[in-house]
């Protein structure tokens, strides 16, 4: 069976003002919660560990691990 980019999380690389499109699709997922986050909705991420967060408590939680 084919699958659309639409079906596969896209690959990204974020900086600290956006994010670049290495590889196409329509979401990416949360590095905490594993939930997928539209990239038209995503606003929360970390340059340094290039992952991406549905919400800023997702966010801060991952960032005070250390």
């Amino acid at each position: 069976m084919l699958m659309s980019s639409s079906d596969e999380p896209a690959t990204l690389i974020y900086g600290p003002n956006g994010f670049r499109v290495i590889r196409p699709g329509h979401y990416v997922l949360c590095a905490v919660s594993g939930e997928p986050i539209a990239l038209d909705e995503l606003m929360y991420w970390s340059v340094e560990r290039q992952e991406a967060y549905a919400s800023c408590e997702l966010s801060t939680r991952r960032s005070l691990e250390g």
